[in-house]
């Protein structure tokens, strides 16, 4: 399997990562440049929603880099680029790669005159979630534009099986609960945050709900504005449609499954029909085959279709000789084309996107990789970013060891039995699995590993379970999977072994898991830590299928973990043993996946562990500690006042002449623009530019000024809502009562003023001369946005209430945490005996953790989880006017106070927004603060921003914890009442 240089194999991938590599860190940065300006205003709107910096900041799930490149890719291609055919995609992004070998026959094909991309992306790291947001991004811009042959909304997406058929229509529909699928389970309204913005989700959602169609009716089901017809490749391909693929047969038969065209079946096509069932047509088999031309025609009509192809593997040409030969599905896909030009797209999904060729008579096999391939995201990159399971590879020392046999033992009579080698190799597995069971309990026993076993064909399966029961394991514990199985049972009988099968995760039994191919694609749990494979794998497709199964993390969220896994990964690269084995895979010893691993070693990715007694315990020095006895006495009761109908605003009144200046001098602005607008000229062919020179400013009118205002206005209140807005009920009711929208006139006075008497510290004119230029800086907009953008989050915090309807939560809601032993202390004054802290950067946390446990005056503290405390996540707002959240660092008791504290680096002091959180949190106390006594449990909160000489000055000098937090909660009340605005 030797691999080739990425360009050679990737000109596309190459080249658009090239060209987009700045404009995808503005996007991220500042949600700017060509995804923005040479875009739709739709597709603009999603992509800073999905990919800027700041809304990323305000939700749990968000798109990786992978995603992020992969989306962003085909954008560019397809709309910035609009690049109509994949040869014209060539032409623009990689003209020399057509020159090389058999490139320009393949990319000018008449196969490929469409719009054709592929995104390579390792298995585990979320295609679909790429492939949700693209039909998102399609959709939008198409009922925006209809006109635009860029977009479209019909949709087919076409799976290679039943079970990633299934996992589509889960992700679109919903899982099946008690017969019927609940859309509220599917992927896109479970990650509805990240997937669609507000303003759009009742539109999508009832988009989806009604246009899905499943492979049965195509070209019969009636949808409204779009259809998203989801089918396995057997629709395209004229053929039955059964459940499973034919796994029995070998994987190199299998890969080129449809290639070769059967005589009698072309026979069947052309001449009549022969009466008869013993002749195959019977009327329910003439009627499905009706229906199959059906639903080609159907998909022929339509004006648009984007095709979606997961596993691609399966459907392209391959290629025998000199003779390209198309796979029956893809010849149906050009014929469903040929009628659409540019507006039919294909978007291929796949972590091995190639055919393999050659290979006969001993000779090895290469990679065919697709042409069309725009976004590279391997096994290797997805496995340094710690994104999938880092591999290990189990293997016996050789030293008085006979080499394993992975096949079974056959003798004259055909009767088969289980090798000594194989029974080793489950032996091995299942004393890893016991490991990884015992020790992982310690620290969740809600996670549950499990083995997967390969088996060379469905022969083997009883074997191997008859091995297993010999073990001790019960019938329950194991669960096969594979297409005799699904005979045997019947189709009622199998709907409640798929249904247990994919609820792997959440269950302790089954533990261990046999299949011979069946599982090989679409099989997305996430707890498969041990694999046994018990087959040749002379594919290197069906190999990197293998291990996939098991590459899904089993562990997200936990800072605490994911540092240990972080470790993990940099100890692998120098070489030395992991400290745990949280998210890793291991691969009992197999002959044929050795060279495989040998390329992922040498990159430093994959581990390999000996069969000697290991002292590495799975699950690191990381501990689980739960809430302790009588937690009751340290627990804090956190009061959220609830807004309701009845509440009052009263006007805000502010005084812009009192507003800070900018830090900007107007006179280094006004030499730094000049005058006039500034041309350069650009040779075409070269690109070189040279001659710059500037033609005569336009005037300011007054009517732009006043645009001007408003636009600014407009972007400080959308901005001021979206950091308070976190679901759709409370947009509705931002939506019916828009307050700040109500005194966006009061605003745009206010606005008028601080830049006419106060932004430069003089009077200023835009209307004189070309001063108006210099409101158009960037920086000037994002310093008046940031500066009337605080003042309305802090007027948000000081709404006047007549009748308070206060909820409370405890930080006890959160039952247990996972700490690490060297980076933890152990506290008396907590609801839990131990508290983390960061292994980098934390010393100051530990010490102050240290110092108030030891302070006879402090009756409570905790340290905050950012995730698991998110209901102590407060809103702000950033320096540039973008709403963000954050989380204090700890919360301490006393008998009379409760101080939400915020201990700092002295660096990090002066940075503007934390001063920003500063003012917030302020503010937010004096909301708790405003409510009677008993409501508060006759305690007044404060706020502290401890510094690091401030902390360390203190300890140094004997104070205690709460004499420091009361000096400097005097300093934080007196820089609140300053930012009073009424």
């Amino acid at each position: 399997m030797s691999v080739a240089p990425a360009l050679d194999r990737f000109p596309l991938a190459e080249g658009i990562t090239q060209r987009i590599s700045e404009a995808v860190h503005e996007l991220v940065e500042s949600g700017s440049g060509i995804f923005v300006n040479e875009v739709s205003p739709v597709t603009a709107e999603l992509l800073r929603y999905w990919f800027q910096r700041d809304y990323c900041a305000l939700r749990s799930a968000n798109f990786h880099e992978g995603q992020r490149d992969a989306i962003l890719a085909i954008v560019y291609a397809h709309e910035i680029l609009g690049a109509a055919t994949l040869a014209e995609l060539y032409n623009q992004i990689a003209p020399q790669a057509m020159l090389s070998g058999d490139v320009l026959g393949e990319v000018t094909d008449s196969r490929n005159g469409h719009p054709k991309y592929a995104a390579k992306m390792a298995t585990g790291t979320g295609k679909t979630w790429v492939l949700n947001a693209l039909m998102v991004w399609q959709h939008l811009n198409a009922v925006a534009a209809p006109e635009d042959e860029r977009f479209t909304s019909n949709f087919l997406l076409v799976a290679p099986g039943l079970i990633v058929y299934e996992r589509l229509l889960d992700s679109f529909q919903g899982r099946v609960v008690e017969g019927q699928r609940v859309f509220e389970t599917s992927d896109m309204y479970g990650v509805k945050d990240l997937f669609v913005p507000d303003t759009y989700r009742q539109q999508v959602f009832g988009f989806i709900q009604s246009s899905v169609v499943t492979k049965k009716d195509i070209g019969r089901k009636v949808t409204g504005s779009g259809v998203i017809a989801i089918t396995n490749w057997h629709l395209l391909a004229g053929q039955e449609d059964p459940d499973f693929l034919d796994e029995e047969s070998d994987e190199n038969d299998f890969l080129s499954l449809g290639s070769d065209i059967d005589e009698k079946e072309m026979a069947r096509d052309l001449l009549p029909l022969s009466p008869g069932v013993a002749a195959g047509n019977a009327l329910d088999v003439l009627d499905r085959r009706h229906r199959r031309g059906e639903a080609l025609d159907f998909l022929k009509d339509l004006s648009g279709l984007v095709v979606f192809n997961d596993e691609a593997h399966h459907i392209h040409s391959l290629k025998k000789g000199a003779e390209v030969t198309e796979v029956e599905w893809q010849k149906s896909l050009r014929a469903i084309a040929a009628t659409k030009g540019r507006r039919f797209i294909q978007v291929d999904f796949s972590a091995t996107p190639y055919n393999e060729v050659g290979g006969g008579r001993g000779k090895e096999s290469s990679k065919k990789f697709f042409p069309h391939i725009v976004v590279d995201f391997d096994l290797r990159a997805a496995m340094s970013k710690g994104l999938v399971k880092t591999l290990l590879l189990d293997k016996r020392k050789e030293i008085a060891a006979l080499p394993l046999d992975f096949k079974v033992e056959r003798d004259e009579s055909g009767s088969i039995a289980l090798s000594e080698g194989q029974r080793v190799m489950l032996r091995a597995g299942l004393k890893k699995l016991s490991i990884l069971e015992e020790q992982f309990a310690e620290t969740d026993p809600t996670k549950h590993p499990k083995m997967m076993v390969i088996c060379e064909d469905t022969s083997v399966v009883p074997l191997v379970e008859e091995f297993l029961y010999s073990t001790g394991m019960s019938e329950e514990d194991v669960l096969s999977v594979h297409s005799g199985k699904k005979a045997e049972l019947g189709e009622k009988e199998w709907a409640p072994v798929r249904e247990r099968l994919f609820a792997l995760d959440s269950h302790a039994s089954p533990k261990v898991v046999v299949s011979v191919l069946m599982l090989r694609e679409g099989f997305d749990v996430n707890n498969i830590c041990v694999v046994v494979p018990l087959r040749s794998a002379g594919s290197s497709i069906l190999l990197e299928q293998t291990i996939g199964r098991g590459l899904r993390l089993m562990w997200r969220g936990d800072s605490g973990i994911d540092e240990l896994k972080q470790e993990n990964r940099a100890r692998i690269r120098q070489k030395l043993e992991p400290t745990n084995y949280f998210d890793m895979l291991f691969i009992v010893e197999h002959p044929n996946f050795q060279k495989f691993y040998d390329e992922l070693i040498s990159g430093g990715l994959v581990g390999e562990i000996s069969d000697d007694e290991s002292s590495t315990r799975a699950a690191g020095d990381l501990e689980r500690i739960e809430l302790r006895d009588g937690f009751e006495k340290f627990d804090f009761e956190v009061p959220f006042v609830v807004r309701d109908a009845d509440e009052e605003m009263r006007a805000p009144s502010i005084d812009p002449l009192t507003l800070e200046k900018s830090k900007y001098p107007l006179n280094v602005l006004i030499s730094a623009i000049g005058k006039g607008d500034s041309f350069t000229s650009v040779a075409v062919e070269t690109g070189t530019q040279f001659g710059d020179y500037r033609v005569d400013g336009g005037v300011m009118t007054a009517t732009g000024y006043n645009d001007y205002l408003s636009r600014l206005a407009t972007r400080i209140t959308e901005a001021h809502t979206r950091a308070f807005v976190t679901t759709t009920q409370q947009y509705k009711k931002v939506a019916q009562y828009p307050v700040m929208q109500a005194y966006k006139p009061l605003l745009i006075g206010w606005l008028n003023t601080y830049i006419r008497g106060r932004l430069f510290g003089q009077q200023f004119d835009p209307m004189e001369g070309e001063n108006w230029r210099v409101l158009l800086l960037k920086d000037v907009a994002e310093d008046i946005a940031g500066q009337f953008g605080s003042l309305l989050v802090e007027l948000q915090e000081n709404v006047s209430v007549d009748t308070a309807e206060v909820m409370y939560r405890w930080v006890s809601e959160v039952s247990e945490i996972t700490v690490r032993s060297s980076a933890s202390v152990d506290v008396t004054k907590s609801i839990f005996e131990k508290l983390p802290y960061p292994t980098q950067g934390g010393g100051l946390e530990r010490d102050f953790m240290l110092w108030a446990d030891s302070d006879s005056n402090v009756e409570a503290f905790i340290k905050l989880h950012e995730y698991k405390h998110d209901f102590m996540r407060r809103p702000y707002l950033k320096a540039d006017g973008m709403p963000a959240q954050y989380s204090p660092d700890f919360l301490v008791k006393t008998t009379d106070r409760v101080y939400v504290v915020e201990t700092k680096s002295q660096s990090g002091l002066a940075d503007q927004n934390v001063l920003r959180k500063q003012r917030s949190a302020v503010s937010w106390c004096e909301r708790i603060n405003s409510l009677s006594a008993n409501q508060r449990d006759n305690r007044t909160w404060h706020y502290v921003l401890a510094g690091e000489s401030a902390v360390r000055n203190n300890m140094t000098n004997g104070s205690r914890c709460t004499d420091y937090l009361n000096i400097a909660r005097l300093i934080e009340d007196d820089r609140g009442d300053a930012g009073q605005l009424f």
